[in-house]
C-alpha cells in the first residue's frame, strides 16, 4: 500500500463506470501498423478495468498507464499476459512499485532513474527494458534528453554497465501543434538521433544489443510518426474516448 499522502492526492481517481471502447477505431489502426510492423501501446490511464478487459479480449496486450498506483491496482485486477508499459514521468522512489511486473518504462530522462530501475530489477531479478525520453518538442513544459545530455548519458551506461536495466529505444513527444510539417520536423529528429546513436563509434554499450524501438505518435500524429519510423504508438482517446 502507498503510504506517500502527497503522491496520493496527485493520483487522479479511476473512473468507475464503463464506456464502450471504439473497436472500429481500434481495427483501422490495427491494420494501418501492419504495414511499418510498429506495436500499438493502448492508453489506458484513467479509465477502468472493464475498459481495458473490452480490448483486452479482442486481443490487444500492450497498454500504457501514467500513473504508478492507477498501474499497481490495474495490474491486479486484470489478465496476468498483458504487457503494462509505464508512459508517466516516473519518480525514483516509485520504481519499486512496477519494476516486479512493468513490461517496459517509457521515459527515462536521466542516469540517476536508470540507475533505481537497475537495482529493482536485481532485487527481483527481472532486468527491466527502458526507453530513453528524447526533448523533441517546443515546448519546454515537455521532459526529455536533449542531444548532449543523451550523449552523456549512454556514455555513463557504457563505462558503469548496468546488468538489469535494457535501453530498448528512444521515446519522444511531439509539440501540441496544428501545424504538420513542425511535427513531421520532430519525429524525423528523433529518428535521425535513434539512428546516429548506433553508428559505428557511437556510446551505447555493445552488450546492450541493437536498439529496436522508437516510440513517437499518439492519437492526433501516429500517421506521421509511422511514415517517419515510429516502431511504437501510443493512441488512447482515438481507442477509449475522452479521458475522465
Amino acid at each position: 500500500m502507498f503510504t506517500d499522502t502527497g503522491y496520493m492526492r496527485a493520483v487522479p481517481e479511476i473512473c468507475t463506470f464503463t464506456m464502450a471502447i471504439n473497436t472500429e477505431a481500434y481495427l483501422q489502426v490495427l491494420s494501418e501498423l501492419r504495414q511499418y510492423n510498429a506495436t500499438l501501446v493502448a492508453v489506458s490511464k484513467t479509465k477502468p478495468a472493464a475498459d481495458i478487459q473490452q480490448l483486452y479480449d479482442l486481443g490487444q496486450r500492450d497498454f500504457g498507464e501514467n500513473y504508478v498506483q492507477e498501474l499497481v491496482e490495474k495490474a491486479s485486477q486484470l489478465p496476468t499476459d498483458i504487457r503494462w508499459h509505464f508512459i508517466g514521468h516516473l519518480q525514483t522512489n516509485k520504481v519499486k512499485y512496477i519494476a516486479p511486473f512493468v513490461y517496459l518504462i517509457h521515459g527515462v530522462d536521466g542516469f540517476k532513474l536508470l540507475e533505481e530501475i537497475n537495482k529493482q530489477g536485481g532485487k527481483n531479478k527481472k532486468p527491466v527494458n527502458v526507453l530513453l525520453q528524447m526533448h523533441i518538442a517546443v515546448e519546454e513544459t515537455k521532459f526529455g534528453l536533449d542531444e548532449n545530455e543523451l550523449n552523456e548519458l549512454l556514455r555513463k551506461y557504457a563505462t558503469q554497465p548496468l546488468d538489469n536495466v535494457r535501453i530498448d529505444g528512444l521515446m519522444g513527444m511531439a509539440s501540441f501543434s496544428t501545424d504538420m510539417n513542425v511535427i513531421r520536423q520532430e519525429f524525423k529528429k528523433l529518428k535521425n538521433v535513434f539512428e546516429s546513436i548506433q553508428a559505428p563509434g557511437a556510446a551505447i554499450v555493445p552488450s546492450n544489443g541493437p536498439l529496436k524501438t522508437v516510440s513517437m505518435g499518439m492519437s492526433s500524429d501516429y500517421k506521421i510518426a509511422l511514415e517517419e519510423g515510429s516502431t511504437m504508438i501510443r493512441i488512447g482517446s482515438l481507442l477509449f474516448g475522452t479521458r475522465n
